[in-house]
């Protein structure tokens, strides 16, 4: 074990400061870019969970966060001509005005109650049968079969609370009546509540597409392995009429247009800037104290022989294992703090370039507050050790 090390360990006490000034500058950064991913992944649970391999959209479409993504509704049976492709469905999605009512059986929309809530939701309709290109995989047959039921509509848990219902409760949806009549799991979103049905309810509610474009197509290819494949070919052959993604494709351009939003992306350029600048202030005073008061076990090493360099070496892995130990600690809270907005249903979500760059800035801004405490060396001269 390397003196830089033991020092840390025995004397952690002294170091914890700069550990815990890291960490939390860490925490900033990955708690906003947690968040507003969190949201891009609450758009793109129902496409991820889909047994779908292939999305069709217009044209100009860049991702489905970027407008129209319809396309023409004339293409779906030509897609069937293809020997590859085995399901072709549209996405069914729609804006609709939600009113709880409060009094089960009583006026939906039409309370002026403090418990009446009004919310604009996305609603979301599925072919509602088991290997269906537009029902998520983890839709299970108690689902399946309470959405068989007309009017009937199912919410993710943590929406039961934002939008005043529990199951078995009725609403308006539209200005008709709907019942709660499922909930499910990983589908929370804090910017706009979901709800899912039948597409057989989507029609009696006036929420399906109609006339001649369609939403965006969901596809699905007899062998998954050949959909990059399938994707160039139907490119190739789309002549400007549409354009094929893979589901990791969309998933990933859903992604980043999220980052590339000015607002978001300036508060996460802000939040990396102010983490940084904070941790390093913090670690360099730090370490300088740390190393200011081991000044006399310093000297001793010097008169012992042991050259400048050698002790600017030691400071400066002093300081790696400093920024070592605040990425663990990093790690920890960033899974508690998940784990806890887990349990309110808001959803977080981490890309791996971000974490990457926080593990750098980390190291970065610990071995820098490193090199900026070196000059405490000077202090500590052989011969202070006679006073």
């Amino acid at each position: 074990m390397s003196l830089a090390l033991s020092t840390l360990i025995y004397e952690w006490r002294r170091y914890m400061a700069a550990v815990v000034a890291l960490a939390f500058a860490g925490l900033l950064v990955l708690l906003v870019v947690g968040l507003f991913m969190g949201i891009g992944e609450s758009f793109n649970a129902p496409i991820e969970r889909s047994p779908a391999d292939i999305m069709i959209t217009n044209a100009s479409s860049t991702t489905l966060l970027s407008g129209n993504t319809g396309v023409p509704r004339r293409l779906i049976p030509e897609f069937y001509m293809y020997p590859e492709i085995s399901q072709v469905q549209d996405l069914e999605t729609n804006f609709a005005a939600w009113q709880n009512d409060p009094n089960a059986g009583g006026k939906a929309g039409k309370k002026a109650d403090a418990q009446s809530q009004r919310n604009g939701v996305v609603a979301y309709a599925i072919d509602n049968k088991p290997g269906s290109v537009t029902t998520p995989t983890d839709f299970g047959p108690d689902v399946r079969a309470a959405l068989d039921e007309p009017f009937a509509i199912a919410v993710d848990e943590s929406s039961l609370g934002p939008l005043g219902v529990k199951v078995g409760d009725k609403a308006s949806l539209n200005g008709s009546t709907v019942t709660v009549r499922a909930t499910l799991h990983g589908y929370a979103n804090v910017a706009i509540q979901t709800v899912f049905m039948s597409r057989q309810t989507a029609l009696l509610l006036g929420l399906a597409h109609s006339g001649s474009q369609s939403g965006p197509l969901l596809i699905k290819v007899r062998n998954p392995a050949d959909a990059s494949a399938v994707v160039d070919m139907l490119n190739a052959r789309a002549h400007g009429q549409y354009r094929a993604w893979t589901r990791a494709q969309m998933a990933n351009a859903n992604r980043g247009q999220l980052l590339k939003d000015n607002i978001i992306g300036i508060m996460l350029i802000g939040g990396l800037v102010i983490g940084g600048l904070v941790g390093l202030v913090i670690t360099w005073q730090t370490l300088r104290g740390a190393i200011f008061a081991n000044i006399k076990e310093f000297a001793s090493l010097r008169a012992l022989g042991v050259s400048m360099g050698a002790l600017r070496w030691i400071i400066m892995e002093l300081s790696f294992w400093v920024g070592v130990a605040a990425l663990g600690m990093t790690g920890a809270l960033v899974w508690a703090v998940t784990m806890v907005a887990g349990l309110y249903g808001l959803p977080m979500a981490y890309p791996t370039q971000w974490v990457t760059a926080v593990v750098i800035l980390l190291l970065v801004v610990a071995i820098g507050s490193g090199f900026l405490s070196l000059g405490v060396l000077k202090k500590g001269q052989p011969a202070d050790l006679l006073r």
